[in-house]
């Protein structure tokens, strides 16, 4: 199955809770979620990370989270009057289209946890230069699974790889989204003050860009699921 996670920005002029509110109780609801091969559907809103800069924009202010079941579905899913008629046209009311990154992953569960939980940490990566790809894979999977399994308050963890389609042409944008659940922003706080976490953020340095890692909080917001329809 195709997870796909769609970061978006508001469009000029939207504070970040009008675009929120829209996404979630008007475009998920009155076009997206009618999509008729969409298998499950959630909306992540953003919320302040712990010690950010107020003032600072945020490089998205909300995710899609878009469950398809293969490669054909999502291409029939695009050719839908309820895409090009509907959740297509109905875009530019709301985001800020230009900004808006998608990526097509392939899910691993390293914790599965328990659902709902109360925040979820999204960590984007994409991995050093000159690190083979399938390397990079191996080594998130492994002991960079392992380290980050032993952060206190960890409650939930996926590795989310971007699919391999990505890179037929050239590079991805990103090649990882880890998605670290937790029950409130308190126990995230207390988790990046850890030094397990401490030890798994070294170790992602070892084999990721640290300029091209990207934390995001966020809180989920289903919209089909979670079981699929």
């Amino acid at each position: 199955m195709i997870h796909q996670l769609i970061f978006a920005a508001p469009k000029p002029g939207m504070c970040e809770q009008e675009f929120q509110d829209y996404w979630l109780d008007v475009h998920a609801v009155e076009f997206a979620s009618k999509i008729p091969q969409i298998r499950k559907y959630l909306i992540d809103k953003r919320i302040p990370f712990p010690g950010e800069d107020p003032d600072a924009e945020p490089l998205w202010s909300g995710v899609a989270e878009i469950w398809l079941e293969n490669e054909q579905e999502q291409l029939a899913s695009l050719q839908t009057d309820e895409f090009l008629q509907g959740a297509r046209l109905d875009e530019p009311n709301w985001a800020a289209f230009w900004r808006t990154v998608v990526l097509d992953t392939d899910a691993h569960v390293v914790r599965a946890g328990s659902e709902p939980a109360g925040v979820k940490m999204i960590m984007l990566a994409k991995r050093r230069e000159g690190l083979p790809l399938t390397e990079f894979r191996e080594h998130s999977l492994g002991e960079q699974a392992s380290l980050t399994a032993e952060v206190p308050g960890l409650r939930r963890y996926l590795q989310g790889f971007t699919k391999d389609g990505y890179y037929s042409l050239g590079e991805a944008l990103l090649d990882v989204a880890y998605q670290l659940y937790f029950d409130d922003v308190a126990a995230v706080t207390a988790a990046l003050e850890s030094p397990e976490f401490a030890r798994a953020t070294k170790h992602l340095e070892s084999i990721a860009e640290p300029r091209y890692v990207h934390r995001l909080l966020f809180t989920e917001h289903w919209v089909i699921g979670p079981q699929a329809r």
